[in-house]
């Protein structure tokens, strides 16, 4: 133990521990006096420190006997001067981590156990962790112990309760994916971890977000191996630590005051984080000035992670931060500047600025520095234009989403004269409505407002900067009044003028301001009455002899009367406990009628909206308007007029929603409906009807009228199923239903049918016998009986009877017989005996016999299909000869094709008699039965016989095929490592550079020899090769042979095919005039030919003859194995002609 102020050795301690161990740990406590000791053996031990009459000693103790698990590292809880009071301290904590567990026990006031853990699963060569350290949670500082082993990282918050107890508790623990040797706190929110492969991470521990990866592989840190192996000692120590020794670096690593310190083999490094300033400057030196940025707003929001640097509360940290950030922003703005390209397209200027000038304006709006903004940044940038207007455009979005108020006069004036200059108008439409724009010249910007036709900004600019709100409704009138009072169409522009004047009045009216916000509250009085002094107004202000009274109203109604009424109707809705305000709603109801009723130049519509606006505000419970009820007579008489056809639907409408609106009670309802009828107003007859339950009297209604005749079906379908209607009226509909049942069926046979089979299936006969028109008969059965018409009634529970089945098909032979079979083939319920005498009586054979076919009786519909094929045969032999594209041969072959369908469908149920007596004559068929089976045995045997020799010849063919692939592309292999000729070995002739040729025979040369020895061939001045060996026997004979077979033809020049030379012709090309025709090189002939001899035999000429001589005689058989007679040296007794059937050779792989 050494006094290390002075450098003096103090004691030696010599039994602390058990000999023959290694010190793997010694740590003091927070109490100088005692220190915790951990051997290579795995125990623990409390060493305490005293000083008697001037004698240093010390006393050992065991805390954990190594016999019960081995412990490897151990950490006390050492507290800050600032936390020397803190309750948990005098317990003089103590964290072990052995092999299987970590325990963390109290060494004082006594000696005691408070918390075990096991570790579970791990790798049982990572190294356990400890680390203390006091963070602040749960509004108090408490310490936390994090423990590891392996991948996962768990931490503990230990607590003392009120009674004196020590609790811990589980916090979130960290999952990484990789091995960790050392954990190091750095401060409370931030942990330093390092890996098995000595990288270095630094994680937040809140948020576990990995913040930064350092590689200290160049440091060579120290590990403590032989101190866990207890090599000094003998190394007894058990396997398992000897394990985790090879990793243990404990001694190497320390931290204190926020560093962290490595031992090294060579030297010590030290490792701490930067402080936020310098994080900022080390991105600055980087010119990264945008992330510097973004890192210094990250520290001014408190966003940041592993803030060094920062004290006090959070506005002097902001105060901070922020004036480093304006410092950056100056930089940032001088950078623009100087790096702006000075040369090339104007769109790469504004593309660099577009990139830079943002973050400007960005971050000066983020730190509430409008000041900077406009003034110095803004004076900056407009040293050049193009950064001058980027800048400009950039506040557009902030002035739009109203973030951006209180700009100066001059930028302000700026932007809108930009804009203006790039015919953006729009824009500055919308910018100027977001602005406050009384520092600017009024006039002007009205007056640019109205050339450029921007009424939303010339509305705004008028309320706004002079309070004035009837001079735009002046402007706005004096443009669409004339073109309406001349009654001419107005333009697209004008349209959008009268839209906006509309939802100007409604936003005064309503106390709104146009196009947005609210109007001050004491303004909102006098800008309602001023809206509706103005227009009421009896004259204009410049007003000329011929104007009509009420010019605005007029105006309006003439505009748009439906949103006009809208808009007075909204205001009206405000307008209760206020008396002036119900003066005015008298007052302009009279005009209105006054304006209209009096004038003819409105429309019906129109006039049917005026009314309805009244009826909507007389209906109201607290009405305080008077109308006169005959000026509703006045328009009861003008819409129902029968002298005025035009508008016929637009005039029923209109008193349609007058009706509905509640001016019901302002007529006499008898009149109503007379004039209804007289007028074919069948939609408000049916009103009229729906309010006394006259139903019945609805459906006249539906068939009078021809745009909704087609809806009676669904409205009787209503009545009668939906509940809520007595048994009287549903029986009246349903009577009237019967009255018009002819009309019903004329209109939707499909939808008549399914109306009665759903509602009265037991009344069809009563249906049926109304139906006196047979065509209208014949289609409300066809849509009743026929499934395939899709009516959605089930069959089967309507218990049709056979008799109005067949009055159907009765009526279907009538009015449509080419679809008797068919219709017949999906109708059910008619009866065999009278339907086909139906089918006699209108004589439709083919039916007659399809019934017949179906009653079973096959013989009688045979003759009847034969009697019609013979008088269709007598027709065409009496017509002469035709062509086959006659129409009538085309009916024969028709008739004859369902004949022979007829004899098909029913041969099976015949029996051998009758199928050989009626139909081919008696005994016909039995005397060529045998030739026909005959036939059909040789035709199945010889299409048998080709299949299998198709088959056994594709099968050899593709074995050939196999094979000689497999030897194409097979690897030459040598039989000898000598030349054939020289006998030399080709790997010892190293005299000069010789090249080497293998053939596919496994003959090897030297390419000298070869050439020598003349067994070169040049073919289209390219050298071929022969092999010496196998052409020297019958060279002459069998290359001739070839040369002669190609002359005659048995090797067409098509057939030859070029392979690739070894050697390039050395001759002159020009002098061999190269052919278009491929050849065989020697090596390819050779194969040739032995193919050809392989598979060559006997010639076609000689098979022709012994097949001529073999006719003579019919005993004589060519290919049987006799050898007597002629046969006995015949061609196909050769061996070779023979097929021989053996399984294919066995080739080597």
């Amino acid at each position: 133990m050494w006094d290390l102020a002075s450098g003096k050795l103090l004691r030696s301690i010599t039994d602390a521990h058990p000999p023959g161990t290694a010190i793997l740990h010694i740590k003091f406590t927070d109490d100088p006096t005692l220190a915790i000791c951990n051997d290579s053996g795995g125990s623990v031990f409390e060493l305490t420190f005293k000083r008697v009459m001037g004698v240093r000693t010390c006393e050992s103790r065991c805390l954990f006997s190594g016999s019960k698990g081995e412990v490897c590292c151990i950490e006390p809880l050492h507290s800050k001067p600032d936390l020397k009071d803190h309750p948990i301290t005098q317990f003089s904590l103590l964290a072990m981590a052995s092999l299987t567990k970590i325990l963390v026990i109290g060494l004082k006031p006594s000696l005691k156990v408070w918390m075990t853990f096991p570790y579970g699963r791990m790798d049982p060569s990572s190294v356990p962790l400890l680390a203390w350290h006091f963070v602040a949670a749960h509004n108090s500082v408490n310490p936390m112990l994090a423990f590891c082993r392996g991948d996962v990282v768990h931490f503990l918050l230990v607590k003392r309760d009120e009674s004196g107890a020590i609790h811990v508790t589980k916090q979130k623990h960290l999952h990484l994916y990789y091995d960790l040797i050392n954990f190091t706190w750095i401060n409370s929110r931030t942990v330093v971890l390092l890996d098995s492969a000595e990288k270095l991470h630094v994680i937040d521990r809140q948020t576990q977000e990995e913040l930064e990866t350092v590689e200290i592989s160049e440091v060579q840190l120290v590990y403590n191996s032989s101190h866990f192996k207890s090599l000094a000692t003998g190394g007894n120590v058990s396997q398992a630590l000897a394990l985790v020794g090879e990793k243990a670096c404990y001694q190497s690593i320390s931290s204190y005051g926020g560093q962290i310190f490595y031992l090294g083999t060579k030297s010590v490094y030290v490792m701490m984080l930067r402080s936020w300033r310098e994080r900022v400057d080390h991105l600055l030196k980087q010119d990264c000035l945008t992330e510097a940025l973004a890192l210094a707003w990250s520290f001014h929001e408190g966003k940041a992670k592993a803030v060094v640097g920062l004290s006090g509360d959070a506005s002097k940290r902001k105060a901070v931060v922020a004036d480093r950030m304006v410092e950056i922003l100056f930089h940032y703005t001088d950078r623009a500047l100087k790096k702006c390209p000075d040369q090339g397209k104007i769109q790469v200027m504004e593309q660099h600025f577009q990139d830079m000038v943002p973050v400007i304006v960005d971050y000066c709006l983020l730190l509430q520095r409008k000041d900077l903004l406009f003034s110095q940044m803004y004076d900056k940038l407009s040293e050049n234009s193009v950064a001058k207007g980027v800048f400009l455009e950039c506040l557009e979005p902030y002035i739009l989403s109203d973030k951006l108020v209180g700009i100066t006069p001059q930028v302000m004036k700026d932007l809108i004269v930009h804009f203006q200059d790039k015919k953006l108008m729009e824009n500055v439409e919308a910018l100027i409505v977001h602005m406050d724009i009384t520092s600017l010249d009024i006039q002007q910007v009205v007056l640019m407002c109205w050339e450029n036709h921007l009424y939303d900004a010339m509305i705004y600019v008028y309320n706004r900067g002079m309070n004035e709100f009837i001079s735009p409704m002046e402007k706005l009138f004096k443009v669409i009044a004339p073109p309406l009072n001349a009654g001419k169409t107005l333009t697209d522009e004008q349209v959008v003028m009268g839209n906006k004047l509309l939802v100007y009045i409604s936003c005064c009216l309503a106390g709104r301001a146009y196009p947005l916000g609210d109007i001050p509250e004491d303004l909102v009085p006098l800008v309602k009455n001023q809206v509706f002094e103005f227009l009421i107004r009896l004259h204009s202000a410049e007003a000329s002899p011929q104007e009509e009274i009420y010019p605005y109203v007029r105006t309006l109604l003439h505009f748009d009367t439906r949103e006009f009424l809208n808009v007075l109707a909204l205001t009206f809705e405000d307008f209760k406990n206020d008396k002036q305000a119900v003066e005015y709603q008298q007052r302009i109801v009279d005009i209105l009628l006054k304006v209209m009723v009096e004038n003819s130049d409105f429309t019906p519509s129109q006039v049917g909206c005026l009314f309805t606006f009244l009826a909507r505000q007389l209906a109201k419970p607290d009405n305080t308007l008077f109308v006169n009820r005959t000026l509703f007579d006045q328009v009861l008489e003008f819409l129902c007029s029968p002298d005025d056809d035009s508008r016929h639907s637009e005039r029923q409408q209109v008193l349609l929603e007058l009706l509905q609106a509640g001016g019901i009670v302002q007529f006499e309802e008898s009149r109503l409906i007379r004039m209804a009828e007289k007028a074919e107003f069948y939609q408000i007859c049916e009103f009229m009807y729906e309010r006394e339950h006259q139903y019945d009297k609805i459906i006249d209604c539906y068939l009078r009228d021809p745009l909704r005749e087609e809806e009676v079906f669904n409205y009787i379908h209503n009545i009668l199923s939906i509940p809520g209607h007595s048994a009287e009226e549903k029986q009246s509909v349903w009577q009237k239903a019967m009255d018009h049942i002819e009309e019903l069926v004329s209109l939707k046979p499909c939808k008549a049918a399914e109306l009665v089979a759903t509602h009265f299936s037991e009344q069809i006969e009563t249906v049926i016998n109304k139906l006196q028109n047979q065509v209208l008969l014949f289609r409300f059965l066809r849509s009743l009986l026929d499934p395939r018409e899709g009516i959605h009634v089930n069959q089967e529970l309507l218990q049709i009877s056979p008799c109005i089945t067949e009055q159907f098909i009765e009526l279907l032979c009538q009015f449509s017989p080419t679809q008797v079979i068919e219709t017949l083939q999906v109708l059910e319920g008619y009866r065999l005996e009278e339907t086909i005498q139906i089918t006699q009586k209108y004589q439709l054979h083919e039916v007659t016999a399809y019934l017949l076919e179906k009653k079973g009786d096959v013989h009688g519909a045979f003759l009847i299909m034969l009697k019609r094929l013979q008088s269709k045969l007598q027709e065409i032999t009496h017509q002469g000869e035709t062509t086959r594209e006659d129409p009538s041969l085309k009916d024969v072959e028709e008739t004859m094709v369902e004949t022979i369908a007829l004899c098909q469908r029913n041969s099976h149920n015949l029996n051998q008699q009758q199928r050989e007596d009626p139909v081919y004559g008696k005994g016909k068929l039995g005397e060529i039965q045998g030739l026909i089976l005959g036939m059909l045995d040789t035709f199945n045997y010889e299409q048998t016989l080709l299949e299998t020799t198709t088959s056994l010849l594709n099968q050899d063919l593709h074995w050939s095929l196999c094979n000689l692939r497999a030897s194409v592309t097979r690897g030459l292999n040598p039989k000898q490592d000598y030349c054939s000729i020289c006998l030399q070995q080709y790997k010892r002739r190293q005299e000069m550079a010789d090249e080497i040729i293998v053939f596919s025979c496994g003959h090897l040369y030297h390419a000298f020899c070869l050439q020598n020895k003349e067994c070169t061939i040049e073919i289209e001045g390219q050298a071929r090769w022969t092999c010496y060996k196998c052409s020297s026997s019958y060279k002459a004979g069998k290359l001739n042979e070839s040369s002669s077979e190609v002359k005659k033809g048995r090797i067409t020049p098509s057939q030859l095919k070029m392979s690739p030379s070894c050697h390039p012709s050395k001759g002159d090309s020009a002098v061999k005039k190269a052919t278009s025709e491929p050849v065989l090189d020697p090596q390819q002939i050779q194969a040739f030919d032995r193919l050809c001899r392989l598979y060559r035999g006997s010639s076609r000429l000689a098979l022709l003859t012994e097949l001529s001589q073999s006719r003579g005689s019919e005993s004589y058989r060519p290919f049987s194995g006799s050898q007597s007679g002629p046969a006995s040296h015949s061609i196909f007794q050769n061996e070779n002609f023979q097929l021989q059937l053996i399984p294919p050779p066995v080739t080597e792989d």
